[in-house]
């Protein structure tokens, strides 16, 4: 009976979303941005100071480019050469593919959930980092499958605040992390619906509940 009235006091209002299907399956990229891509590129705002002298990231330099200042060179990673843009060919999982001590800020946004092995991989970037050296790593809490990277690298990992923090205190060290997680019940439901940021207001995107963590960011310096 304590349920059911609870049930008739706070009705859930569907709307649309009593549906088996989500409003977009591709993120909400094509009805703007995702709600992820809003919070990452926050967490890389408030840190872009350390976003400078030799930058790397995985595949591109966007935001490399788009946050660093005083970049002296900007350094791009890919497991084979078929990319023109890439700069170091190397497996972040073998460091004996990678070069040592180079990099002085290594920005990695959404990809340890596609790494299989991502413990070796944080042994990846400790390796390639500069003593003093940090890396700004963002990865997916909440989130649908990325049916797309699921059928060609694989989609194996959901973290917390708590697993991602421990992993990389385990290769960096105890007091050289920090981690952050954003989101909420709302910006969780609408970001596996598809729904995308520009129809939340910011006071919605950045209410922060820790027990519905969309999108967690690590800063992890080389001591």
């Amino acid at each position: 009976m304590k349920k059911l009235l609870k049930r008739l006091l706070k009705q859930a209002n569907w709307h649309n979303l009593r549906s088996l299907e989500p409003i977009s399956k591709v993120f909400s990229l094509d009805r703007g941005t995702p709600i992820d891509r809003v919070y990452i590129e926050d967490f890389l705002s408030k840190n872009r100071d350390l976003i400078t002298g030799v930058v790397c990231e995985i595949a591109d330099n966007n935001y490399s480019k788009k946050f660093g200042s005083d970049v002296e060179c900007y350094e791009v990673l890919r497991y084979t050469d078929d990319n023109p843009n890439a700069t170091i060919i190397g497996d972040l999982c073998n460091t004996s593919t990678l070069p040592k001590s180079k990099i002085d800020c290594f920005i990695l946004t959404q990809t340890l959930n596609f790494i299989y092995d991502y413990k070796n991989s944080i042994r990846g970037i400790y390796h390639m980092l500069n003593n003093g050296g940090v890396a700004l790593v963002t990865v997916s809490g909440i989130s649908q499958i990325s049916r797309y990277d699921y059928e060609r690298l694989g989609d194996f990992w959901r973290f917390t605040d708590m697993s991602i923090k421990r992993a990389f205190e385990e290769v960096f060290g105890d007091g050289n992390v920090e981690v952050e997680a954003y989101g909420n019940v709302l910006s969780a439901t609408a970001f596996l619906q598809g729904i995308s940021a520009e129809e939340l207001i910011k006071e919605e995107l950045f209410y922060k509940d820790e027990d519905y963590q969309v999108t967690i960011c690590v800063k992890a310096v080389k001591n």
